[in-house]
């Protein structure tokens, strides 16, 4: 399946109600199976973005939706990135001419 990074920033409204990240992190672990992705590893991350997320799902599509409906309820806006595992690099890179 793909691999994604995705890169979060909290909003005034995620920020004004940090308490309850810990369960609206749950609840997107559940929301990502449920779009037949799996949200593989969270980290709390200082500097320009509050947290990194890595993620898999079946398709391109998947992701975007999932991604789409996380920002949709405020907490948080999101940057995702495609990332390719390295048996995908080294395909990549042989093929080259």
């Amino acid at each position: 399946m793909p691999h994604f990074v995705t890169l979060l920033k909290y909003t005034q409204q995620g920020i004004a109600k940090i308490k309850e990240s810990p369960k609206r992190l749950d609840a997107a672990k559940k929301g990502a199976e449920k779009a037949g992705g799996r949200l593989h590893t969270w980290f709390l991350t200082m500097g320009e973005y509050d947290a990194v997320l890595i993620s898999e799902f079946p398709n391109d599509e998947a992701c975007a939706q999932f991604m789409l409906s996380v920002g949709a309820v405020g907490n948080v806006t999101t940057q995702t990135l495609k990332a390719f595992t390295e048996t995908e690099y080294r395909k990549i890179i042989g093929s080259l001419p």
